[in-house]
């Protein structure tokens, strides 16, 4: 009996525990089973096969379940599968957006090579192609290997591109109790933890508008600058100048610190890169163009200057209309996503930059009309570019009145900016480089601090301070405050730091060319070939071959 007894309990346990496994299983497939359920009747509902062989014209059928990846092809569609193509699905489109835009960023060098040819006479045209095409190479290869670590070593925490989670040395130093970062210290050569999808897009992107403040110089320096000089000077410049002060502002440096270090507004804040890539550009090309100095002929003994015409205004406007393409890749492509994270601005941004570019246009245009009588066409496309230039920080936090505004003005600087330089500073600049990106690129930073109207929101800060950026003329005095340090700092810094290596280059190098090179053109003595070779060359004027070489070459 107690056998009985004791088998019959045994069956019982064995039986309580078989029942409690089914009910438990139950309640747990009952606890995730209605998403799953409606995933797998969404499947079973989604076209079959034969629907699909069948054609799609409606494009109703493509892109259902059956296109969703799943961890478990037994299990089928789960929660987490939806989740996580969900969240591959809005990296993709940053990446995709990012990328994009710094291909058309990239075809501006394009634009550029075409502006600065034209204002050039015909005998230099095939080094003033060549300086821009090689600028590139001599640019990306600098970068690849220690600039952009230098700049971007420490930027991680962009949930715009996956996090950059390897980017995350920045070396830094304390300060009254306050931690400032210096400089970057992690993707050299794109190596190691820096060998990731993200850190690709990034290096990408920001390579390119490395790319567009060397070419600048390239522009204030042409006709005169030896081959070599350029490919040695924008070596240094892609590898340290530029990357240095684009760490202070855009890769976790002191100057991005303002705002949460001192409570100056949100930092300095340069949206697409007045400062950061136009501005830093410009001043560089000051400091190189006071060390090779003047074209000769360009002044004459009394310190007045004659006009040296370039030998094709047509490829000129081209020039300026391939880059106005490209800055929508510059300012727009500048959210580094398209997906989440007030990221849909985009719209506003291209507005605000067609917008600034028009106006800068008309300022121009209007102002030398008025002044000489006559419409200036290479005049008037500086003006555009002034006004892409201007609006080109202020782009992702201002209005479409406000970029108006800051074109109109920036169209009409331009023309100031440029007979300052020739005719108060006695410095030549063949494509008034110095003129629209320095000038302009300073007076977008400024119009930040002056017309950030706080409607922008990408992801509730920027630069670690909650809310939006606002400038003066909308109720914050300090933002205005943090740019004009920003601005010190850029003319302090680059100006000095480019004078001085140039100054190095000059002495191991030299940077001009002889004078007989010069007279003849660049392009047979540097380069070797002419770039027209079946134009008739006119003789120079008087006034440029019978120049007093003390007066001709600085």
């Amino acid at each position: 009996m107690k056998k009985l007894i004791r088998g019959s309990c045994w069956i019982l346990c064995i039986a309580l525990a078989c029942l409690a496994l089914s009910v438990g299983a139950r309640a747990q497939t009952s606890s995730t089973s209605p998403a799953d359920a409606e995933l797998k009747s969404a499947l079973a509902n989604a076209p079959s096969s034969a629907d699909l062989a069948k054609g799609d014209p409606g494009g109703t059928k493509t892109g259902t379940m059956n296109d969703l990846p799943v961890a478990d092809s037994k299990v089928g569609p789960t929660v987490a599968d939806v989740g996580n193509q969900v969240g591959q699905n809005k990296i993709a489109i940053n990446f995709v957006w990012t990328l994009v835009t710094g291909f058309l960023v990239m075809f501006m060098q394009a634009g550029f090579a075409m502006v600065e040819a034209g204002l050039c006479r015909v005998k230099n045209a095939n080094h003033t192609y060549m300086m821009n095409f090689f600028v590139y190479t001599a640019g990306l290869f600098s970068y690849w290997l220690i600039g952009f670590a230098i700049q971007q070593g420490g930027s991680a925490g962009n949930g715009n591109l996956g996090g950059l989670g390897p980017l995350t040395s920045e070396h830094t130093w304390t300060l009254f109790g306050k931690t400032w970062g210096l400089f970057g210290g992690t993707g050299f050569f794109l190596s190691g933890h820096a060998y990731d999808v993200g850190v690709m897009v990034l290096f990408l992107f920001e390579m390119v508008f490395m790319d567009t403040a060397l070419t600048i110089v390239t522009g204030a320096c042409a006709e005169r600058w030896k081959f070599l000089a350029f490919c040695v000077s924008s070596t240094i410049m892609g590898a340290l100048t530029y990357p240095i002060y684009a760490n202070w502002a855009w890769g976790g440096g002191w100057l991005s610190q303002l705002g949460v270090n001192n409570q100056l507004g949100h930092g300095y804040c340069d949206f697409a890169g007045s400062g950061v890539v136009h501005a830093v550009g410009g001043i560089t090309a000051l400091a190189v163009s006071l060390i090779v100095g003047p074209r000769i002929g360009k002044f004459n003994r009394d310190g007045s200057s004659n006009p040296i015409i370039g030998h094709d205004i047509s490829a000129v406007l081209v020039g300026c209309f391939i880059l106005a393409f490209g800055w929508f890749g510059f300012n727009p492509g500048s959210t580094l996503g398209a997906s989440a994270s007030g990221n849909l601005r985009i719209a506003t941004i291209a507005v605000d930059t067609m917008l600034a570019g028009c106006t800068g246009t008309f300022g121009a245009m209007l102002y030398m009309w008025m002044k000489n009588g006559k419409v200036d066409a290479s005049m008037s496309g500086n003006g555009l570019l002034a006004g892409l230039v201007a609006i080109t920080a202020p782009s992702g936090f201002v209005s479409t009145v406000g970029a108006c505004i800051i074109g109109l003005v920036a169209g009409v600087l331009v023309c100031w900016s440029v007979a300052f330089v020739e005719n108060v500073m006695k410095v030549d600049d063949p494509v008034g480089a110095i003129s629209v990106h320095g000038t302009c690129g300073l007076f977008g930073v400024l119009s930040v601090g002056l017309f950030a109207d706080g409607t922008s929101n990408y992801g509730g800060s920027w630069n670690g301070v909650a809310g939006s950026v606002t400038g003066l003329f909308y109720g914050d005095a300090s933002q205005l405050v943090a740019q004009l340090v920003a601005i010190s700092t850029l003319i302090g810094f680059v100006f000095t730091f480019s004078f001085l290596v140039n100054l190095v280059v000059d002495v191991f190098v030299g940077q001009r060319v002889s004078v007989e090179t010069e007279v003849a053109g660049l392009d047979l003595p540097e380069m070797g070939q002419l770039g027209y070779p079946e134009f008739v060359l006119k003789p120079e004027p008087d006034f440029l071959l019978n120049a007093e070489k003390g007066y001709a070459v600085a």
